[in-house]
C-alpha cells in the first residue's frame, strides 16, 4: 500500500524559500550575534533587546536600502525575524523561538 501524499506545511515552505537566498542567510547570521557584527556606537537602541537598525544592516551588506528592506521583509513574512519601530527607524531581531521550531519541523519532515 502506497503512502498517502503528505502536504508540506505552508509555513515550512515559506521559511525554506526565505532561506534559499544567500544574502538572507547572511543577514540571519549577522543578526545571531549583533554585538559582534554591528557597532553599538551609532545604535539608538540595544541590538540584543530591540534589534539592529535597518540602516546599519544596509551599510554592512553594501546593498541598496530597498533591497535590504525587501530581504528583511521576506524573512519577517517567514517568521524568522521581528521588526520594531524606534522613532522613524525599523530594527530587526531574530525570532529564536520560531527558528528553533523550524529546525524541529524540518527534522520531523525529512
Amino acid at each position: 500500500m502506497a503512502d498517502a501524499a503528505v502536504s508540506p506545511d505552508p509555513d515550512l515552505i515559506r521559511a525554506l524559500r526565505a532561506l534559499s537566498n544567500p544574502m538572507r542567510l547572511q543577514l540571519l547570521a549577522w543578526l545571531r550575534e549583533p554585538d559582534r557584527h554591528f557597532s553599538r556606537e551609532e545604535a539608538i537602541a540595544d541590538p540584543a533587546e530591540v534589534g539592529v537598525c535597518v540602516s546599519h544592516i544596509q551599510a554592512k551588506a553594501g546593498l541598496a536600502q530597498s533591497t535590504v528592506s525587501a530581504y528583511l521583509a521576506e524573512l519577517e513574512r517567514a517568521g524568522l525575524v521581528r521588526s520594531t519601530r524606534v522613532g522613524k527607524w525599523t530594527h530587526y531581531k531574530r525570532d529564536e523561538e520560531r527558528i528553533a521550531r523550524l529546525v524541529a519541523d524540518l527534522g520531523r519532515t525529512l
